[in-house]
């Protein structure tokens, strides 16, 4: 291959390139270094809070900077020029500073624990944004072009993909052998390795060195990548036949079942979304770069899936805008739409490309224009734009003044904490402007939610808010609320309000035991989890056991519960005594069909019941 001269540009490799420059991988290597030492200075800082720390604005870029720009240099060098990297790098790095700064200051100005560090959602974004950005670069560098062919951005982008799950891997297996390696040493009493594995100084920079060791040799063995990109996509592809019987089995079935049954489960539309992005990436699996055709099987399918991905959309479409009528804007609910706008560009443009010979050459211009698509919609997003929170913030407040909601439904905590900076602007003039009771209540709820705690804090007040006791009129045995919940066994296997802040749940008191001595039944949301609770002779409360999840989702049981027509039934089998040893019998799990038991009404009983009762705030 042609090189340019080294003083106008990196030597610049092919991938099938069998002889590697001597100074690609001790450069790479460099890199890596140079990342772990920047990532544990700024570890150190935040821990011991000192410059630039102290410094938000200036510390957010930095710790963004520090993750995804070396990762860009090293993919990028040996295949861009070095005016190209340089430019490349440059621009990356003003978009992510620029963005990052953004996250910093939008959640200025709340709790000490909630700002100091880049937002989950911006170092995803980021990471998917450069991700695909990168790819871009990079074929259209391979071609010498702003737009390359499909089948450059096809190698690359699984190119990269591959080496980015292959890196994970080996530094999965790189912190494997030091731990075996440190385990050997504690055998003959020399720890000086199992303490070191532990300290910020060592497992930074080592994490960083091996992700960038592992880049560069899946990189210089493009072969390998290549052989098993090829195996994966005949696995995934053969996957598509199934996909499509089942996705057409499900839209078959609604007339019969009614949509009822898919609002009640209030996740309808995050699960049609993955059904559409599975589609879309088992239908690219079978049309790989277009080279050659796929089998007539997996042909037939990737049309009928081309076409079926216009009414998955449009039901979590709708199922969305069920939920935007019914609770308003949230930060969710503006993600979930951008989404469905991604979802929207491949599912028309795939349905157009079904529908017209040489459909599966039509892909590849659909699938370029989507990538750009994704790269503006995920920096609307990140930007003032499209801000989630403001965006959820305007929406409640909205609802607020047009009558929707009182002053105490309005999800103070969700604005307070989502809402960020815009949030708590709004709250700090709704403050100002209340008037009567509901002031009151008002400024009482923001002075708990500035105090310095974590979200989870579950203080005894904080336990009473979020259990509503039943039946009307009792209340909690005495000490409940002020047991320290960390202490009981299984910690984790607690309902979520025992745990978190505004998680609402219904308490029930029941002597199950015979004894005269109240057991808790604590019942959360669907997917909050339940328990039943009993108070040991110490005074403290442990797990006795659990209902079966499917009940926090059964209207009529609920409501027969809070109207107390429940007792203690004797199992249908006894436990056991083996010489004289109690042995409790395992019994399988039984999960009540709430549909069977109280007809599909209860289905519909469902969205106006639990939903209200449990999920009326903008979460």
């Amino acid at each position: 291959m042609q090189q340019p001269t080294p003083a106008a540009a990196f030597p610049a490799t092919s991938p099938d390139d069998d002889l590697v420059p001597t100074w690609l991988g001790p450069t790479r290597i460099v890199i890596g270094l140079a990342q772990g030492l920047l990532l544990y200075l700024l570890y150190t800082a935040a821990q011991d809070k000192s410059w630039p720390a102290t410094v938000p604005l200036l510390f957010g870029p930095l710790a963004m900077l520090g993750l995804l720009l070396p990762v860009i240099l090293i993919s990028g060098l040996g295949h861009l020029s070095r005016r190209q990297l340089t430019a490349w790098a440059l621009g990356a790095a003003a978009v992510i500073a620029l963005l990052a700064a953004y996250d910093m200051w939008r959640r200025l100005g709340g709790t000490s624990w909630e700002g100091g560090k880049p937002s989950g959602m911006l170092t995803f974004c980021l990471a998917v944004g450069f991700f695909i950005a990168h790819a871009l670069v990079l074929a259209a560098s391979r071609e010498g072009r702003r737009i390359a062919a499909y089948a450059s951005y096809f190698e690359v982008a699984w190119k990269l993909n591959l080496q980015i799950l292959f890196c994970l891997v080996f530094v999965g297996a790189t912190w494997m052998v030091l731990q075996l390696g440190a385990a050997l040493f504690d055998l003959v009493k020399l720890d000086f390795l199992s303490k070191a594995i532990g300290k910020a100084w060592f497992f930074i920079p080592v994490t960083a060195f091996a992700f960038s060791v592992a880049m560069h040799l899946t990189d210089v063995k493009p072969a390998i990548v290549r052989g098993i990109r090829n195996l994966l996509h005949v696995l995934l592809s053969w996957i598509l036949p199934v996909l499509t019987l089942l996705v057409g089995g499900f839209l078959a079935s609604l007339p019969f079942t009614g949509l009822d049954p898919l609002w009640a489960t209030r996740s309808a539309g995050g699960i049609l979304l993955s059904a559409a992005a599975a589609f879309v990436v088992l239908i690219n699996a079978a049309y790989q770069d277009g080279a050659s055709p796929p089998a007539r099987v997996l042909a037939a399918a990737a049309r009928i899936a081309c076409l079926l991905l216009v009414p998955l959309t449009l039901l979590a479409a709708y199922a969305l805008a069920l939920r935007v009528a019914d609770h308003g804007w949230s930060a969710d609910r503006v993600i979930a739409a951008a989404s469905l706008l991604v979802a929207a560009c491949y599912a028309g443009g795939y349905t157009a490309a079904a529908l017209r010979r040489g459909w599966l050459r039509a892909l590849a211009g659909v699938n370029i224009a989507a990538a750009f698509v994704v790269l503006a919609v995920l920096a609307l997003l990140l930007s003032p734009v499209l801000d989630p929170g403001r965006i959820a913030v305007n929406s409640q407040l909205a609802r607020l003044a047009s009558g929707q909601i009182a002053l105490r439904q309005l999800d103070v905590a969700y604005l307070h904490h989502h809402g960020a900076r815009h949030g708590r602007a709004a709250l700090a003039q709704l403050e100002e402007s209340a008037t009567g009771p509901d002031a009151d209540w008002l400024r009482a709820e923001l002075a708990r939610l500035r105090q310095p705690r974590p979200l989870d804090a579950d203080t005894p007040a904080q336990i009473e808010r979020n259990l509503k006791v039943w039946p009307a009129g009792a209340a909690l045995p005495a000490g409940f609320a002020q047991f320290d919940w960390k202490k009981v066994e299984a910690h984790y296997d607690l309902p979520l309000c025992l745990r978190s802040q505004q998680t609402p749940c219904d308490a029930y008191m029941i002597d199950l035991g015979g004894d005269a001595r109240l057991e808790v039944i604590v019942v959360g949301a669907p997917d909050h989890g339940n328990a039943v609770l009993r108070q040991d002779d110490q005074g403290g409360w442990q797990i006795a056991g659990s209902l079966p999840a499917s009940l926090s989702a059964c209207a009529p049981m609920l409501d027969a519960l809070r109207a107390g027509r429940v007792r203690a039934a004797p199992p249908p089998l006894a436990d056991l005594d083996i010489g004289g040893r109690h042995v409790p019998l395992e019994r399988s799990a039984t999960r009540p069909d709430c549909a069977a038991m109280y007809g599909q009404a209860a289905k519909a009983a469902e969205v106006s019941e639990v939903s209200k009762a449990q999920e009326d705030a903008p979460r």
